[in-house]
């Protein structure tokens, strides 16, 4: 009949018309979830920051040419803010520094006795998070490194061994808030001292079970920036 004909052909052409809408759909939502994850990264937030220590910050972002959002959010993350922070493994202050570790940055940046002092406790953080940048070029492996040495985190690159699951996660956490920061010119690499080649600068956490601290629990996303710091006239001496 006629009338069912036509029927037929309305309802084919309305099934044609839904599958090719949910095709669209399906396509269009993983690069939906790509953009957002990109809005998110670049519309994070800002760390919490203190205006006891923002000038020191601001210091340390001139001198070694860090962007001074990553200076707050590594600060962050390791201490909270606080500048007694001491862990039970002797990390020390803002930047949660290791004694020894102190002892180097202290001696070359001229930074005093005190690993306690705010304005050398930042400029010593931030002068370790620019050597590992510069040894690196990738964001992550660079927080590997602050987080659990740069001897770990050749092993990791070189797919010897795996990370602590608490690397693992200030990686997942700070890596793309670092990531968005800043997207200006890098400065020429430069190589930090040999001594540094297999220290570390903080100690593990407390806590993690031996299985977790020494597992292979997955990869973290790795991720490069070539072209992140400021390039500045006037190098350090």
């Amino acid at each position: 009949m006629p009338g069912m004909g036509h029927r037929s052909r309305s309802a084919a052409a309305h099934k044609r018309r839904i599958t090719a809408a949910c095709a669209l759909a399906i396509a269009v939502h993983p690069m939906l979830g790509a953009a957002g994850a990109e809005s998110r990264d670049r519309h994070a937030p800002a760390a919490p920051r203190h205006a006891a220590q923002a000038a020191h910050v601001a210091e340390a972002a001139r001198r070694f040419a860090v962007p001074e959002d990553w200076i707050w959010r590594v600060m962050h993350a390791e201490s909270g803010g606080n500048p007694r922070a001491q862990s039970s493994a002797g990390a020390m202050g803002l930047m949660q520094i290791m004694p020894a570790t102190w002892a180097m940055l202290s001696a070359r940046h001229g930074l005093g006795p005190d690993p306690f002092d705010t304005r050398a406790n930042i400029l010593a953080g931030t002068a370790y998070l620019r050597a590992m940048w510069d040894r690196y070029r990738n964001i992550s492996l660079m927080l590997i490194a602050y987080n659990a040495g740069p001897g770990r985190a050749d092993a990791y690159a070189a797919g010897r061994r795996g990370l602590p699951a608490e690397t693992r996660a200030y990686v997942a956490r700070l890596a793309p808030l670092l990531r968005g920061a800043t997207d200006k010119s890098a400065p020429a690499s430069r190589k930090e001292p040999p001594s540094w080649r297999d220290g570390s600068l903080f100690a593990a956490r407390p806590g993690l079970p031996p299985q977790a601290a020494d597992g292979e629990e997955g990869p973290v996303a790795l991720v490069s920036l070539p072209s992140l710091f400021i390039q500045l006239s006037r190098r350090e001496p």
